[in-house]
């Protein structure tokens, strides 16, 4: 095969992967993982079976492939702006609002840009934050975890007096709350109904729930001790007594 067949074929190729990928990324938004099927994605894509099975092998590997089509560059570019804040820094702790911003802004992006699926992306983010296979949450936990990790960081330094466990929780609801929030199918919509005129929904979004999210961070330590002990009391029935 010369190279012009071999570029024609590979384009071919390339063509009938994203179509699939496409496909699947609608269905899989509308329906979730379980009750979507293969058959259905391979009649959205107008492709065989065949061809799903040789490009990604299974329905979970397809799945998969259609979130880290989105996820890597998203989160790319989320750590490439906290680097760039924390260069400007000079290594002095950035607030929690830049953080979150970091954060926030290129999930925003992506969810403008239909081209890289927009806020239907999102919501399929969302559902697969929800969904209750086993597979899906170790993924997402093994995609997430080397931007989770960095962001961690930077929020120990900026708030050095939480506890690292205590950080974690905090970061846990914070991740929760801003899925929820950019997984909303009305947000966008939201955002121009609340200021019709405004062009930079970016920063509306930020204005309110960034604060929210910095609050949520910089809430006084709760205090456990009394559940802790509660915890440490024998329940009844122990030690060889019977409840009555």
């Amino acid at each position: 095969m010369d190279m012009p067949q071999l570029r024609l074929v590979d384009s071919k190729t390339s063509v009938t992967k994203e179509k699939i990928l496409d496909a699947a990324e609608g269905l899989f938004m509308e329906h979730g993982f379980e009750a979507t099927g293969l058959r259905q994605i391979t009649a959205e894509a107008g492709v065989n079976l065949a061809a799903v099975n040789y490009h990604f092998g299974s329905k979970e590997e397809l799945f998969q492939a259609v979130l880290t089509r989105r996820l890597d560059p998203m989160n790319q570019e989320r750590l490439a702006l906290l680097d760039r804040l924390e260069t400007d820094a000079r290594d002095q702790p950035l607030t929690c609002e830049a953080i979150i911003g970091a954060m926030i802004i290129p999930a925003l992006t992506l969810a403008r840009d239909k081209a890289r699926g927009g806020k239907n992306f999102l919501r399929l983010t969302g559902r697969a934050y929800a969904d209750p296979a086993p597979f899906i949450r170790q993924f997402l936990s093994h995609q997430y975890a080397p931007m989770i990790a960095r962001f961690k960081a930077a929020f120990g330094r900026t708030l050095p007096h939480l506890p690292a466990r205590e950080l974690s929780w905090r970061l846990h609801f914070l991740m929760g709350a801003l899925s929820y929030t950019l997984a909303g199918t009305d947000v966008l919509k939201l955002i121009s109904e609340l200021n019709p005129v405004a062009t930079d929904n970016d920063e509306l979004l930020l204005r309110r729930l960034g604060p929210f999210l910095v609050a949520g961070l910089q809430a006084p330590l709760a205090d456990l001790s009394e559940l802790s002990e509660l915890s440490a009391k024998p329940k009844a029935g122990r030690r060889g007594v019977r409840p009555a």
